[in-house]
């Protein structure tokens, strides 16, 4: 084990963030650290390596092993040197030990005694063994390849780190940690700034890395590839899930239906019990009035189970643009641009029809949102011609351009632009959008960038537009909000075009994909996986290709072992279903019996009930108080129904009991 975390809490001004969450990660272990925007995933990490205070709770790591933090903005970079130059700083002391060797060599064919010689000769030897071991002799190329690998061109090679940009910054800082290979290393959202070549790349580099990996990522394909345990920050608790990212969905929603059953149950229970309390008070004897509050006493015991949060990504609903398009909706026609002598594309051409939803994926630099800027009049080509089909209206979504207006609040945002709607409707269109409660009266200028881009995709959806156009729209989205978009999209009638680097987003939402490559756009009809297959993984070669058809294989052998399973499975729940279909009849007879039993009971009770209230009224009669004999028959009437409903009570308890027994079996 190379990191233990015990009982780790933080608050900041008094708002918990997480408490009491306890895990550890073995050498070697590829982790992600998972949860909302705001949930404490980041501080957790920092927490962990000391650059923020514990409230309370144990951090601790192996014995000499070296970590590595790739955070979210990059500080500690020195500006004068170049990028390689940077980079090369990992390899400072292999550097010493190679100018160590060269001036060893000068001293061997200067030296004249034979002794000093072999002292040098064997010096030598041993650190050139040394220098072997880390890699001395491939240092440069293994710099050169995680360069390229982060895509980097060659030529950028010699540009000044202080004329980068963020993301360049944080490519350059992932390099560094990569090129030292500390024995645990934590990046916090590694893929925000890669195009789709480079986080395959780093993939392969992941899944290969011989130290331990904890991840923060929302993108869920690169998540699925790399990871072999979930540590998911939710309500304030950290669970641990065992598998992949897609087995974490799987288990994390039958453990929400564990949840809510359990808690359905527990409700049920209380619910029958109040009813059986209720009506032993109304029997109003000593001994059922005992008996109600030794229940009431055991109830008051009862820890009750808060009723799990609503999963709100289970939400459906159908957007339907109030306009239907024409079948051929856009027709572009020998599109060319270019920029500063940089030509981006040339004769790219393309059509989409009614009711598409095509990714438009490709290099960071191809042009992808330049494209979706000619469409939308924002950018003027060099050549091309552009035809929208008949009702064609658009919906543009760019991440750098929301039309927000700060002073506003969410709510308001809406009901403004859409007067018509009920403040229902804006509630539950908001609330599709992970916006529930109090969080509509926030104020536009108080939310983060995610949230911000949340509430333009919903007033997006909202729109006439029968042609929504995308440019990035999971960027700074969690991944509950992403599954949110997946499932608006998926129900959208219109036509969608978007530019995107999230896989597991595409695979979910497109039907067809068109990749910008060689200056083209280069159709393929399917998802994401599709396009993989047909396209084939650049990095797919050697070890790589290995990887990638055992892992096809393994998803084969891994169905082919479920439906057998299955089928055995199905043919055991056969037999045992043969074997006890006697005794099923015999318990379903058993309990309408039972039920019937109490009704009859509950019915004699209240008919004895109210015979015992009519001979009170006759016996109060002064008539009767007079006449011996008929006050006689009266009072032997009643006590005969007393002894009666006596024994009626005590059978209803009785049946009520072995009701209970049944429905607690029945779980």
């Amino acid at each position: 084990m190379i990191l233990s975390c015990h009982e780790l809490s933080k608050s900041f001004n008094e708002e918990l963030l997480f408490s009491h969450c306890s895990f550890h990660i073995e050498d070697q272990e590829k982790a992600a650290i998972i949860g909302s925007n705001g949930c404490g995933k980041t501080t957790l990490v920092r927490m962990i390596l000391g650059k923020e205070p514990l409230d309370d709770g144990l951090v601790t790591f192996a014995k000499d092993k070296t970590i590595g933090y790739l955070a979210q903005h990059q500080e500690d970079m020195d500006l004068s040197k170049t990028i390689y130059e940077e980079l090369l700083t990992t390899k400072a002391h292999i550097i010493r030990m190679e100018e160590t060797l060269r001036k060893l060599e000068e001293k061997m064919h200067t030296v004249q005694d034979e002794e000093t010689l072999k002292e040098i000769m064997e010096r030598y030897e041993t650190l050139t063994h040394s220098f072997k071991l880390e890699n001395g002799f491939t240092y440069k190329s293994e710099i050169t390849g995680v360069l390229n690998g982060l895509g980097f061109l060659e030529e950028e090679f010699d540009k000044p780190v202080s004329t980068l940009s963020g993301g360049q910054k944080t490519r350059v800082a992932l390099g560094k940690i990569l090129l030292m290979s500390p024995d645990i290393i934590f990046l916090d959202e590694p893929t925000n700034h890669l195009d789709m070549d480079s986080i395959r790349w780093l993939e392969n580099y992941l899944i290969n890395y011989k130290g331990a990996v904890v991840l923060i990522s929302h993108d869920r394909y690169f998540l699925n590839k790399i990871v072999g345990k979930v540590i998911e920050i939710d309500n304030h608790k950290a669970t641990v899930f065992m598998g992949s990212y897609t087995d974490y969905s799987q288990k994390k929603q039958m453990l929400r239906n564990s949840l809510m059953h359990a808690y359905l149950n527990q409700q049920r229970e209380i619910k029958h019990q109040e009813e059986v309390i209720a009506k032993l008070k109304s029997f109003n004897r000593e001994k059922s009035i005992r008996r109600a509050e030794s229940r009431e006493k055991a109830l008051a015991k009862v820890e009750v189970l808060e009723k799990p949060v609503e999963d709100v990504r289970q939400m459906n609903f159908t957007l339907t643009p109030s306009k239907l398009s024409g079948n051929d909706v856009l027709t572009v026609e020998n599109l060319e641009k270019t920029y500063d002598g940089n030509t981006l594309f040339t004769e790219l051409n393309m059509e989409i029809k009614r009711g598409e939803h095509v990714a438009v994926i490709g290099r960071n630099g191809t042009g992808k949102t330049t494209i979706l800027k000619i469409i939308n009049d924002l950018v003027t080509p060099e050549n091309g011609v552009i035809r929208l089909g008949t009702n064609v209206e658009i919906g543009y979504y760019d991440q750098e351009h929301h039309v927000l207006h700060p002073e506003k609040t969410i709510f308001d945002e809406i009901s403004d632009d859409y007067p018509d709607l009920t403040g229902t409707q804006i509630r539950n269109t908001l609330a599709a959008f992970l916006f529930t409660g109090d969080d509509v009266f926030k104020k536009i200028e108080s939310l983060s960038g995610g949230e911000r881009g949340r509430v333009s995709l919903a007033k997006l959806m909202l729109s006439t537009a029968n042609f929504l156009i995308l440019d990035e729209p999971t960027n700074h989205l969690d991944i509950a909000s992403k599954e949110i978009l997946e499932q608006a999209l998926n129900h959208y009638e219109g036509t969608v075009l978007y530019v995107s680097h999230d896989r597991y987003f595409i695979n979910q939402t497109a039907h067809r994909i068109l990749d910008l490559e060689g200056k083209r756009l280069i159709s393929y009809l399917g998802n994401y996986d599709y396009y993989l297959e047909k396209h084939g993984d650049i990095y797919a070669s050697g070890k790589g290709v290995k990887i990638l058809q055992s892992s096809k294989e393994k998803g084969k052998h891994s169905e082919d072992g479920f439906l057998a399973a299955k089928k055995q499975e199905g043919q055991r729940d056969v037999s045992e279903g043969k074997l006890s279909w006697q005794e099923q009849k015999e318990a379903q007879a058993k309990r309408r019996k039972l039920e019937s039993d109490l009704r009859k009971a509950e019915s004699e009770i209240a008919d004895m009930e109210e015979r015992l209230l009519e001979l009170d009224t006759e016996m109060a009669k002064p008539k009767i108080a007079t006449d011996v004999a008929g006050l006689t028959r009266l009072s032997r009437e009643r006590e005969e129904l007393s002894e009666r409903l006596e024994e009626l009570y005590e059978r209803w308890e009785r049946l009520s009991e072995e009701k209970e027994i049944l429905q607690k079996e029945d779980k």
